[in-house]
């Protein structure tokens, strides 16, 4: 299948954190330079190749935005708000299921109603993150998760920085927090992703992208 500029563009983008606010100025940029070199004689393929993978322009902007790293504080707080709201609607359906039911499979409903919920939930933070780059928690105290690189993180990243919720080591799993040097988790590690403060008034400096060749 053949890539044209405006897909190439639109895969650079889909990198960006969303809320970057130089999105617009950045397609316009590249779109500028693609054409100028189409204009030269070259082909698209051979442009396209020329500027390199998405993800790599993608970081070749954002690596003039200094990542700063959550504070663990902070991180703790949006966690509590998470674990909040998603309470506020497990207890009401696990208890409705519960009370709700025959009293002799009030047992398995309790247990179904609970594994439902629970996976639910899971799916919230995977989704959340993986889609917007953040939870409600984590938005409200202006947090966004990133890769190590400041770009997007993908599904699977976002699905491998929940699994310690799944094999019951959370705590084990926070406590590397403390002691690495970008503020990350265990498994944040794996993932190569990491939490960074979304409120920096950081600028990105938009120019002649960075090519290959």
């Amino acid at each position: 299948m053949t890539t044209t500029a405006d897909d190439y563009i639109n895969r650079v983008l889909e990198f960006l954190p969303q809320g970057t606010p130089e999105r617009e100025q950045i397609a316009t940029e590249l779109r500028g330079h693609i054409a100028e070199r189409l204009a030269s004689g070259q082909s698209t393929e051979h442009v396209l190749q020329q500027l390199g993978h998405p993800l790599a322009l993608a970081e070749s902007y954002l690596s003039a935005v200094p990542l700063r790293c959550a504070s663990f504080g902070r991180r703790a707080v949006a966690k509590l708000i998470d674990v909040l709201l998603i309470l506020a609607w497990i207890v009401p359906v696990v208890c409705l299921s519960f009370f709700a039911s025959p009293e002799a499979a009030r047992p398995f409903v309790l247990f179904a109603a609970a594994l439902t919920a629970s996976v639910l939930a899971a799916v919230y933070l995977v989704v959340a993150e993986w889609h917007f780059g953040k939870t409600i928690g984590k938005h409200l105290m202006s947090l966004r998760v990133v890769r190590e690189s400041g770009a997007r993180i993908s599904l699977g990243q976002a699905m491998v920085r929940q699994l310690p919720m799944f094999l019951q080591m959370y705590w084990i799993d926070v406590l590397f927090a403390l002691f690495t040097e970008k503020c990350q988790r265990a498994f944040e590690l794996l993932s190569k992703t990491r939490v960074v403060t979304a409120d920096g008034g950081q600028t990105m400096r938009v120019g002649a992208p960075v090519t290959t060749s």
